[in-house]
């Protein structure tokens, strides 16, 4: 049995001044994050305060690699088959995140993966995975 990616829609996002960067970072096909400047630590999602400090961020950018830690192939909720899954970056923080571009049937815990962008309504760009 396989279950090939196809594209669904993506609802609009909403870019607001603490997202902006983000967002434009994306449109440029790189995925970037927050990281404190006390403790040093990255951390997903991106926000001003660190989460484990409480110490102020700035914006860095991130490799966009990683292995799948859980994974999970939803065939019923939709028209539309699709793959959810947690994604341990390299970098060391975890993205919950879809994985695309690849058969759901092939997918596999512990497998590379990289990040690619799809298009929001509005034409934001979503980061997802896709095998490496």
């Amino acid at each position: 049995m396989t279950t090939p990616y196809t594209d669904r829609p993506l609802a609009p996002v909403t870019v607001d001044a603490a997202t902006e960067h983000f967002w434009t970072q994306a449109k440029e096909g790189l995925l970037c994050t927050r990281r404190c400047t006390s403790c040093g630590k990255v951390h997903w999602y991106p926000r001003a305060l660190c989460p484990f400090c409480m110490g102020d961020t700035e914006w860095c950018s991130l490799s966009g690699l990683g292995t799948i830690y859980s994974v999970s192939v939803t065939r019923r909720a939709g028209p539309i088959p699709y793959a959810i899954a947690y994604v341990a970056l390299d970098e060391g923080i975890t993205m919950l995140t879809n994985i695309v571009d690849c058969d759901f049937d092939d997918l596999k815990i512990g497998q590379r993966v990289e990040v690619t962008f799809k298009p929001a309504d509005g034409g934001a760009m979503v980061p997802m995975f896709k095998p490496a």
